[in-house]
């Protein structure tokens, strides 16, 4: 389980991210980035309705204490692959409560967005840090009380168990980064194995490993990144661009190469049980073979 959290000036600027996605060019292009966002709601706290509401909502209280200049939290929560289907609805939005009560703000507004755009579940918390008493949220050590906030989440709801930053660990907990390059290095060789042996082409491949909870870049070479956002190249793990289409054409020919020697075995039994037929019928003629 990964965390991440941020502030911000302006709530019309993160709502409309989380609800429509990146600015597109055209309309048509604007409508398929939302289909693609999937944004739903699963909880509101101090406040309700549509986006324009919850903008117009969250700046009129965000008034009441006008010299705060970045009074939007913005918190993100994101669950390993292997995690999919162990949190029902209730587990979120349970989960997401206690998030704002380690940061301060579970008597201010925040809503609770969930995304379908990843094959990871994760969760967005939009939050006024302003309260309605005109006290801000603090955002200090944000992001040791975010990591720590993480590991009891993952021991209470039984989820996949992430490294926090060495800085956040006492000095027996820490791993060197060496170790923690290695073993996402091996990771990514495994899950690039196993994407060769099930995949026919590159776009497939990509496809599978965008569901291993990678974003994929294509170019001149290939890159991926992973969901604690630490990119590699292929070449980094003996998988460079070209490498791969090699080897997916070797598995296509293997796989054309066993498709055409079964069809010759089935050819051949029935061949054979042809013959037997012949025999059997020709015995039964009385003719002596």
């Amino acid at each position: 389980m990964i965390g991440k959290i941020g502030t911000g000036k302006s709530f019309r600027g993160c709502l409309n991210y989380l609800f429509e996605g990146r600015l597109q060019q055209t309309k048509a292009m604007q409508l398929h980035e939302m289909e693609k966002k999937q944004a739903e709601v699963i909880a509101y706290n101090q406040c309700f309705g549509d986006k324009r509401q919850l903008i117009r909502d969250f700046i009129e209280v965000s008034k009441l204490n006008p010299n705060v200049s970045k009074p939007v939290f913005h918190l993100a929560v994101s669950f390993a692959h292997g995690d999919a289907g162990k949190l029902n609805p209730q587990d979120k939005v349970d989960m997401a409560e206690k998030l704002a009560k380690e940061f301060m703000f579970h008597n201010n507004q925040y809503v609770v967005i969930e995304h379908s755009d990843r094959q990871h579940q994760h969760l967005h918390i939009v939050a006024n840090r302003i309260g309605y008493d005109g006290k801000t949220a603090s955002d200090s050590n944000s992001y040791k009380r975010m990591a720590e906030y993480c590991r009891k989440m993952e021991l209470d709801y039984k989820l996949t168990k992430v490294l926090s930053p060495n800085k956040f660990l006492r000095p027996e907990q820490r791993v060197s980064q060496e170790k923690r390059v290695d073993q996402r290095k091996e990771d990514l060789k495994n899950h690039l194995f196993q994407a060769i042996k099930q995949c026919k082409d590159v776009p497939a491949l990509r496809k599978y490993m965008e569901k291993q909870g990678y974003s994929v870049e294509l170019g001149r070479g290939i890159a991926f990144t992973d969901q604690q956002q630490v990119r590699f190249k292929g070449s980094q793990v003996g998988y460079a661009l070209m490498d791969i289409e090699k080897k997916l054409k070797q598995g296509q020919l293997l796989k054309q190469q066993q498709i055409q020697q079964q069809r010759l075995q089935e050819q051949q039994q029935q061949e054979e049980l042809i013959k037997q037929q012949e025999q059997k019928l020709n015995y039964s003629k009385g003719i002596s073979i």
